[in-house]
C-alpha cells in the first residue's frame, strides 16, 4: 500500500491520476468507436455490396437469426450485433480477472489488453475484418477494464473513506473521455469517413497506454502471482465475506435492469434520433453522435453535483451506504460506477479483480437485452419503447432501496470483529 498521506491529486493518491487519464482515454477510444458502430452498420456494412465481403459472417448471420428466430432486416440485426458484441464486452473481463490474478499480474494483462483494443480498432474499419476487429476488441477490452478498475480500490487503506469518492472521480473521467469522443471520432467517422473514426480510437487507446506506463511506479502493488510470495498460503474468505460475495451476486439481476436505459443510448436512440430529431443548427446538420455528448455532459454534471451534495451532507448527518446511493442513483438512471465502487470495496483482496469481472456480467445481460430489446424499435410505438425502458431502471432503483434496508450491513464498510468469525 502507498503512502496514506500522499494526497498530491484532487486530495488523493498521485496513482488515480495516472489511471483516471488512462480510462479516460481507453473509454475515447472505446466510445469513439462505439458511437460509430451502428450508424456504420445501417448505413454501410450490412448492406448489399458490403456485407458479402466480412469473411465468416454468412454463418454469423444464420446463428444470429437463430437465436432471433427469423430474418432480420438491417436495423434488428445491427441492434442484434451490437447487443452480442456489447454483452460479451462485460463477459470477457471475468477471464480477464483470472489471467491478472492467476497467470500474468495486472500491468501485464492491462498491457495485452491496450494493445489487443488498438489492433481492434484499426480493423474494425475494413469490411473484410470486421469480425476479427471485434473479437480482437471483446478480449482486449477483457483483460483491460476490469483489471484497471480493481487497482483504484488498492490505492487505499481498509476504511478510507476517500475510495467512494475516487471512484466518482473515476467515472469523472470515464465520461470526459465519452464526451470529446463523439466530438473527434464520431465527427470524423460521419463527415470525413468511417476509418477515420475508428483510426482516431485506436490512437486514443496508444495514448491510454502510454500514460499508464508512465505512471506505473505510482500504482499499487501488482498482483501477487508476479510477487514472490507466491508459495504462501492464500487466505481463506470469512463467513461475512462469503456472505457479502452472495449478495453481490444476488444483485447482479437488479443491476442489469438499472443499467439498460443507460446503454440503449448507443444503439436504438442514435437509431431513432436520427429519425425523428431535428439535428439542424445554424443551417448545417450536427453529427448524430454528438447526442452521446450531450448525454454525457448532462451525467458528468449531475455526478459532479452528487459529490458536492454528499460531502456537505456527511458534514452534519450520517452518509448512507453505497446501496442507498444506487438505490437513488437507479431511479434518476446513474447507477453503473457507483455500484463498481460497491464492488471493489466489498470485494475480498484474495478475489478483488475477479469480483469486479463478475461486477460486469451485468452489463453483459444487460447489453444482450439492449440488442434484443433495440429489435422492437420497429415494432412498437416509440412513447411505449421509452416507457418501458423507464419501467426496468424505476423498479430496479426501489428493489435496491429496500435491499439496502434488509441486507446493507453486509456491504458495509465494517471493522466489527464478531461478523467476521472465520470458518
Amino acid at each position: 500500500m502507498h503512502d496514506p498521506e500522499d494526497r498530491s491529486f484532487f486530495g488523493h493518491p498521485r496513482g488515480l491520476g495516472y489511471i483516471a487519464f488512462t480510462e479516460a482515454w481507453e473509454r475515447f477510444s472505446y466510445y469513439g468507436m462505439q458511437s460509430l458502430l451502428v450508424l456504420y452498420m445501417v448505413h454501410r456494412l450490412l448492406h448489399p455490396g458490403h456485407i458479402e465481403h466480412i469473411a465468416g459472417f454468412v454463418p454469423f448471420r444464420h446463428f444470429l437469426e437463430f437465436v432471433y428466430r427469423g430474418p432480420l432486416a438491417v436495423q434488428p440485426l445491427a441492434s442484434a450485433i451490437f447487443g452480442l458484441y456489447t454483452g460479451l464486452v462485460y463477459l470477457t473481463p471475468i477471464l480477464g480477472g483470472l489471467l491478472a490474478d492467476r497467470v500474468f499480474g495486472r500491468t501485464r494483462t492491462i498491457t495485452i489488453g491496450a494493445l489487443l483494443m488498438a489492433a481492434g480498432q484499426f480493423l474494425v474499419a475494413f469490411d473484410i475484418t470486421f469480425l476479427v476487429a471485434l473479437t480482437s476488441l471483446l478480449f482486449g477490452v477483457g483483460c483491460f477494464k476490469g483489471n484497471l478498475a480493481s487497482q483504484v480500490g488498492a490505492l487505499y487503506a481498509t476504511g478510507d473513506n476517500r475510495r467512494a469518492d475516487a471512484f466518482q472521480i473515476y467515472y469523472i473521467f470515464i465520461n470526459a473521455g465519452v464526451i470529446i469522443s463523439p466530438l473527434i471520432a464520431g465527427t470524423l467517422g460521419e463527415v470525413y469517413g468511417w476509418h477515420w473514426g475508428f483510426g482516431a480510437a485506436g490512437v486514443g487507446m496508444l495514448i491510454g497506454l502510454t500514460i499508464y506506463l508512465s505512471g506505473r511506479k505510482w500504482l499499487p502493488p501488482d498482483s501477487p502471482i508476479v510477487e514472490k510470495s507466491e508459495s504462501a498460503p492464500k487466505p481463506r474468505l470469512t463467513h461475512r465475506e462469503r456472505m457479502a460475495v452472495v449478495a453481490l451476486l444476488l444483485l447482479l439481476p437488479v443491476l442489469t435492469m438499472a443499467i439498460i436505459g443507460n446503454q440503449q443510448i448507443f444503439n436504438a436512440y442514435l437509431v431513432w434520433a436520427e429519425r425523428n430529431a431535428n439535428l439542424i443548427f445554424f443551417g448545417k446538420k450536427m453529427p448524430t453522435t454528438w447526442l452521446i455528448t450531450l448525454d454525457s455532459i448532462v451525467s458528468v454534471s449531475f455526478l459532479a453535483g452528487s459529490v458536492v451534495f454528499w460531502r456537505l451532507w456527511s458534514k452534519k448527518f450520517p452518509e448512507p451506504p453505497e446501496i442507498t446511493k444506487i438505490g437513488i442513483g437507479s431511479l434518476v438512471a446513474v447507477t453503473g460506477f457507483i455500484s463498481l465502487a460497491l464492488y471493489a470495496r466489498v470485494a475480498p483482496a484474495a478475489l478483488s479483480a475477479t469480483i469486479i469481472g463478475i461486477y460486469y456480467l451485468a452489463f453483459f445481460a444487460a447489453n444482450n437485452l439492449v440488442g434484443t430489446i433495440g429489435g422492437l424499435l420497429e415494432k412498437m410505438a416509440a412513447t411505449h419503447f421509452w416507457l418501458l425502458h423507464s419501467a426496468l431502471c424505476g423498479t430496479a432503483g426501489i428493489i435496491f432501496l429496500q435491499a439496502g434496508h434488509f441486507f446493507g450491513y453486509l456491504l458495509a464498510p465494517s471493522n466489527d470483529a464478531s461478523r467476521t468469525t472465520n470458518h
